[in-house]
């Protein structure tokens, strides 16, 4: 028979709970790595309308947007001179104040320079409405399709943005703030994953 730990001591490394929400996660690879992300920013671009893929792409990646976060993204929630973000989290998440980078600060001006319209969101159709979910469930696959990864979808591009913080070493309250997660729980799966985690045990 298995001795029983300690009284008082710990046996849990994550919150209560934790486990069952991550190993939903973690039956399957569902992010993309670094290289594949580019991989598929760059096949966005050769679509119709490759100027707005590209960067809505970006920023879903940059900032972990699900889709009607990225949708609903209005430009008065950018600020370009101070090259911040407000990210208007959904689903009861924590709404937070982001940096944006060099690269994705050029690609959203790029983007605003081939706007001749003053509506207010930032990702538009051909008909002046904001994009649908059908679209970017769309684009998304046809830009996977032209750089050869099967199986990504939109929430994809979140995931791939918990799991790049996580292998960055990122503690797991930063991760959660920065995804806007209300519970822990739903966070936990990226870091206790993470790559980095393992490196110089066999040293």
């Amino acid at each position: 028979m298995p001795a029983k730990p300690p009284k008082g001591r710990k046996v849990q490394s994550w919150p209560a709970g934790a486990a069952e929400v991550a190993d939903r996660h973690e039956r399957t690879k569902d992010y993309l790595s670094p290289r594949e992300v580019s991989g598929l920013l760059d096949a966005a671009k050769a679509g119709r309308h490759g100027v707005r893929d590209h960067l809505m792409l970006l920023m879903m990646y940059r900032h972990g947007l699900r889709v009607s976060e990225a949708v609903g993204l209005r430009r008065d929630e950018l600020d370009l001179d101070r090259a911040r973000l407000w990210v208007r989290r959904l689903k009861g998440g924590l709404s937070v104040e982001q940096p944006i980078t060099g690269d994705e600060l050029r690609a959203i001006k790029r983007h605003l320079a081939t706007r001749a319209d003053a509506l207010p969101w930032l990702f538009v159709s051909e008909r002046g409405q904001p994009l649908t979910r059908h679209a970017v469930n769309y684009l998304v696959a046809a830009a996977a399709g032209r750089a050869g990864l099967p199986g990504v979808h939109p929430h994809t591009l979140r995931h791939s943005c918990g799991f790049a913080l996580a292998d960055k070493g990122h503690d797991l309250r930063l991760i959660q703030d920065y995804l806007g997660h209300r519970d822990p729980r739903h966070t936990v799966h990226y870091t206790r994953t993470a790559g980095r985690r393992f490196e110089g045990l066999w040293r």
